[in-house]
């Protein structure tokens, strides 16, 4: 277990090539990442609380993103959980903030949206 680095953006997506995009954009932009290729994986990897916030694929094995943000949620853990998908419904999208999401983007994004939604979300001053 890889201890979860203070003020990290938690990349979860099953999909090698969407998360490794995402990491390169996030690290380009100066942030530190640390990625999961699922939610299992995120929750049995150590201590969240530090982090600055989580980006999940909503499409999952196992636990789906919405599912992840309701067991981070019932833990008593509260890092702002992005959520996205290429799986789009006004239902989903419903759903998602109904849970909490901090923000709900649908696949492709641009990589400003990205960005923009960790820099509303996350508490000033968590990321560099």
């Amino acid at each position: 277990m890889t201890p979860i680095p203070t003020g990290a953006v938690l990349v979860v997506d099953d999909d090698d090539s969407m998360r490794q995009a995402i990491q390169r954009l996030l690290n380009a932009a100066g942030l530190k990442t640390q990625t999961f290729a699922s939610a299992e994986a995120l929750l049995d990897g150590g201590p969240v609380a530090g982090a600055a916030c989580v980006v999940s694929d909503f499409k999952l094995p196992g636990l789906s993103g919405l599912e992840l943000l309701t067991e981070l949620r019932r833990r008593g853990r509260w890092p702002p959980v992005i959520v996205v998908t290429a799986h789009d419904t006004p239902e989903l999208r419903a759903e998602a903030m109904r849970r909490g999401a901090s923000a709900y983007l649908s696949k492709p994004f641009h990589g400003k949206d990205l960005l923009e939604a960790i820099d509303a979300a996350v508490d000033p001053g968590t990321l560099p």
